[in-house]
């Protein structure tokens, strides 16, 4: 009990809270009474000052002590000096404040005493302070030049904490620094294997940096700072007009202050309309300067009727902000977090998780190690937030009588001066909610006219005061009153937009979609959002862009409903569907046939999209109310909505790399496609599903969604859903090394696709066929398939189709040895990738001109354009890309002299196709390894990776078998 109350010193601590910390989740009945007993106890052994130091406040009991008595204390107070040492770059002060503070520890805290409660939620916490403080020190003796010292310690604190991506990151620092590159690279293995062997995860952006500049002789002064960062500036800008709340800000600065070595969680939570979000967009700003790595925002739309955000679908946001491309980001809830805290070790991030509904949806948002700090909004006090994960409250209340004469001052001037009565009794029936008063300051600011005193009696006379938009109901009775009052002083048209854009499912909306909503023309819906905007009844979100308060938003849903309700939503959905179908036909015009086809709607749509890169940037845009959009409708009744979008978004979401978009949508479209029994649809939903899993490697998964689509579609005859099942399957079998099968499937989709004349979809099997051909050897033939595709792609217009086409062409020409022919193939090639956006086309071009090169002796040049392939592979997430331009350096390297290199080129390049289950990388790391390992002089090495080159060559098919075997056997001969 006492050591739970002087963890807590200065907080009064419940009952609650100590019978949990003594006894667990069931206390016994006598717990009061014990727990009474027990602090006579300690007041007793204290002596005379007992009773001055534990008092008696309900719910519970309060110790009282001074900063320097209590060790922890301390210990906090002096890693606050090391860390602002170490940010004034002071490193000698830094090393020697980390040692006073870690000689204040003797073995594990709180070792003696038995509460599981404390265990978990006390002990981590201490243990984590003494892990950074250890860190930092080691850093700083690194930056003194005591690298070589620091590794044997470090060796024994990884062997402690196995997943502790900053220890080997400084382990890696400190033994290249040493002249133990090899040694470093082996070490970044280590923890890559342990990490995704133990937790399924990759290492972090920082330390895959840090790897890449050591592969690179670049070494960097510090770990934490190694390679580049994506750094997040999500914070919106703040609120104008901003009064009061100096108690609030002071509070969560004050948190900050005294815990800037752990995770600061803080609950801030009030009742809607209060203001929660300006207060912490406000103080966000403010100390956005103690948080170098970012800011992180997210809405969880925790009050939203129909779709608070899932957990999920927060992390995504969250990591593709950090940098994770779209390809990257894990499927599941507990991957993306896993991958979320992996990214912000050893970072100092602020996030902001606002409008929360429950602690169980922002718990997975937290990070898992300190100098971060997490800030969450919402009407509830999150209880749970507080008693597990140790967030301190700050609770927002009502605006100060003279707070909320201040802002109104702001608001409209002088006026509330000149009748400072009528002042007052506006804030009291705006019940001094921010919220409120903003929007009747507005009607008053545009009617200079009217005297304060004649609004108020105007609300006086109000026919009905309604209760709060709260369930609860306290002294916020009047604001429905005020907004109601607002309202009845629109015009008719813009009450009713108001009322319909409380219907919206999405995350904001611009004026193309405002007029489909209301059925009217752009100019109309753009003139009312700029009114509903004026009277605060909409934000602005971005250029020409706007969104809803959830306040305001729950108020219009409770708007009396209207019969034509359902028939704006239709023309909204038809808006979005027509808008996606028109870019989508800018981006591929020549799968336009492949598309579901979608009548214009009879409301004003977004330009026409002329070019791939406007059609591109609505893509992206509006991506989050399209997967709002597609999980709304499946819910609502409009599933056919639900699987157009699905067929029509289909190769956006693919060629982009919107892997955690593609699978929410896809997954309705199933959803909704079983819904109303259409099994076509479903095909199409499972195939696409099945692409995503390819394209995460996750290949078990992949060929089940597939094989899926491939017996429904033979059952019901969809023969074109067959040929596209058929043509996945046989890329994915490629893949995974079965050449035979592979084929097969080509070959079959190639039938069913001539059959239903879909000349787009032969051109793409008779490539895929071309690229098999070359990767089997038999360049004759695969000659023949892709002249096929050139001229198929040509008449279509199908540049995307013609750039794959003249890159497989190039490799033709380059293995029969037509090397200026390959060269010209692959710069066409090269440039309508470009052109078309397609990175992963980029990437598979520049390997393969690095290849050509590399064949001419230019191997200076080869690896600047594998660098170059290098860099895209790892932006969009193709980790068997990645893989291939690894082996591609590696071969580089030895060419250039240098084995070390090559070595540790190979190495990681195994790991990732070992990973992955890609058996073409894998042969080719074992392949390069043979080489460097004979070329060492280790014989029996060579031999072991070349028997392991060719037992996999020999599965896929591959021609490279032959030259192995002639190399094992001129081993054999040595």
């Amino acid at each position: 009990m006492l050591a739970l109350l002087l963890l807590n010193a200065g907080r009064v601590v419940s009952m609650d809270e100590l019978a949990e910390a003594l006894w667990g989740v069931q206390p016994p009945p006598s717990a009061s009474v014990t727990l009474q007993n027990y602090v006579k106890r300690l007041r007793h052994t204290l002596g005379s000052a007992g009773r001055e130091r534990i008092h008696t406040e309900p719910p519970g009991y309060r110790i009282t002590i001074d900063t320097d008595e209590l060790d922890v204390s301390r210990f906090e107070a002096l890693l606050g000096d090391v860390r602002a040492a170490m940010r004034a770059g002071s490193w000698g002060t830094t090393a020697d404040l980390a040692r006073t503070a870690l000689s204040m520890w003797r073995g594990e805290p709180l070792a003696a005493i038995e509460s599981d409660a404390l265990a978990t939620r006390e002990v981590p916490r201490l243990t984590e302070m003494r892990l950074q403080a250890m860190e930092i020190r080691i850093e700083a003796d690194l930056r003194l030049g005591g690298h070589r010292e620091v590794v044997p310690e470090l060796e024994r604190l990884i062997d402690a904490h196995p997943f502790r991506e900053n220890l080997y990151a400084l382990l890696m620092l400190a033994l290249s620094r040493s002249g133990r590159r090899a040694d470093a690279l082996a070490a970044y293995q280590r923890v890559r294997r342990t990490l995704v062997d133990e937790i399924g995860i990759e290492p972090g952006t920082a330390l895959r940096d840090l790897h890449q500049r050591i592969m690179n002789t670049d070494v960097p002064e510090s770990p934490v700072r190694a390679g580049a960062r994506t750094v997040p500036q999500e914070l919106a800008a703040p609120v104008s007009h901003f009064v009061g709340r100096t108690a609030e800000l002071r509070a969560l600065t004050d948190l900050l202050d005294r815990a800037d070595d752990d995770v600061v969680i803080t609950a801030v939570d009030g009742p809607a309309g209060v203001g929660k979000t300006a207060l912490v967009v406000r103080w966000a700003c403010q100390v956005a300067d103690r948080f170098p790595d970012g800011q992180l925002y997210v809405n969880l739309r925790g009050c939203d009727r129909d779709q608070p955000m899932r957990s999920t679908d927060a992390l995504a946001g969250f990591l593709y902000a950090l940098g994770v491309p779209g390809q990257d980001i894990p499927g599941q809830l507990h991957e993306r977090a896993a991958r979320y805290r992996s990214i912000l070790a050893g970072r100092r991030v602020l996030v902001v998780a606002d409008n929360a509904a429950s602690a169980e949806q922002v718990r997975p948002l937290l990070p898992g190690s300190s100098g971060c700090a997490v800030v969450v909004t919402s009407r509830a006090t999150l209880r749970g937030l507080v008693a597990r994960d140790g967030a301190r409250r700050v609770e927002v209340d009502l605006l100060p009588p003279q707070d909320s004469i201040a802002l109104l001052r702001a608001l409209i001037g002088g006026r509330v001066a000149e009748d400072p009565v009528a002042a007052r009794a506006l804030a009291a029936w705006c019940v001094r909610l921010p919220l409120a008063l903003r929007v009747i300051a507005e009607w008053a600011a545009a009617n200079p006219g009217t005297p304060l005193a004649e609004l108020v009696a105007r609300l006086a006379a109000t026919p009905h005061r309604l209760d709060t938009l709260d369930a609860g109901g306290d002294q916020q009775t009047a604001v429905r009153t005020v907004l109601s009052w607002s309202i009845r002083h629109l015009d008719p048209a813009a009450t009713r937009m108001f009322r319909l854009l409380g219907l919206y499912p999405g995350v904001d909306f611009d004026a193309p979609a405002a007029a489909a909503l209301a059925g009217t023309d752009l100019a109309d819906a753009a003139r009312l959002l700029t009114t509903l905007a004026r009277a605060h009844l909409l934000q602005h979100a971005g250029t020409g862009r706007y969104t809803m308060h959830d306040l305001l938003r729950a108020y219009a849903g409770e708007l009396p409903a209207e019969p034509a309700d359902r028939a704006a939503l239709n023309r909204l959905f038809d808006h979005y569907l027509y808008a996606a179908t028109v870019a989508m036909d800018a981006l591929h015009p020549a799968e336009h046939h492949r598309r579901p086809i979608v009548a214009p709607p009879g409301t004003p749509t977004p330009p026409t999209a002329s070019d791939p890169a406007t059609a591109q940037a609505w893509l992206d845009g509006e991506r989050a109310n399209l997967v709002a959009m597609a999980a709304y409708t499946v819910a609502h009744g409009w599933p056919e909505h639900t699987v157009k979008l699905s067929a029509t978004l289909s190769r956006y979401l693919d060629r982009s790399g919107h892997r955690a978009a593609a699978a929410t949508i896809h997954g309705h479209a199933d959803q909704a496609a079983q819904a109303i029994g259409d099994e076509v649809a479903r095909v199409g939903a499972l195939t696409a599903l099945g692409i995503v899993a390819w394209r995460q490697s996750d290949f078990r998964t992949a060929t089940d969604y597939l094989g899926q689509a491939l017996a429904v579609s033979r059952r019901i005859g969809d023969r074109p859903g067959e040929a596209g099942a058929l043509g996945s399957l046989g890329m994915l079998a490629f893949q995974m090394g079965r050449s035979h099968e592979s084929g097969r499937h080509l070959e079959q989709a190639l039938v069913l696709y001539r059959q239903t004349g879909d000349h787009t979809a032969m051109a793409r099997m008779l490539f895929n066929l071309g690229y098999l051909d070359i990767q089997l050897g038999r360049y004759h033939q695969a000659a023949g398939h892709l002249q096929r595709a050139l001229l198929l792609s040509q008449e279509l217009g199908d540049r995307h189709g013609e750039a794959c086409t003249r890159n497989n062409i190039g490799d033709v020409n380059c293995w029969l040895g037509n090397h200026d022919q390959a060269a010209r193939e692959y710069q066409r090639a090269l440039t309508l990738f470009r052109e078309a956006g397609d990175r992963n086309g980029e990437a598979n071009v520049l390997i393969d001109i690095a290849a050509l090169d590399a064949r001419l002796g230019r191997h200076q040049q080869a690896g600047d354009h594998q660098q170059q392939a290098l860099r895209v592979y790892r932006q969009i997430g193709d980790r068997a890309g990645e893989a291939r331009a690894l082996n591609g350096l590696g071969r580089t390297a030895l060419a250039l002299g240098r084995c070390h290199e090559a070595r540790a080129l190979h190495t990681t390049a195994l790991g990732i196709a070992e990973d992955i289950g890609d058996p073409h990388p894998l042969a080719d790391a074992h392949d390069g390894l043979a080489t460097v390992q004979h070329a060492d002089g280790h014989v029996d090495l060579a031999r072991k990776h070349w028997q392991e080159a060719l037992a996999l060559y020999t599965a896929v098919g591959a021609p490279c078998a032959d030259q192995v075997v002639a190399r094992l056997a001129e081993l054999e001969r040595a």
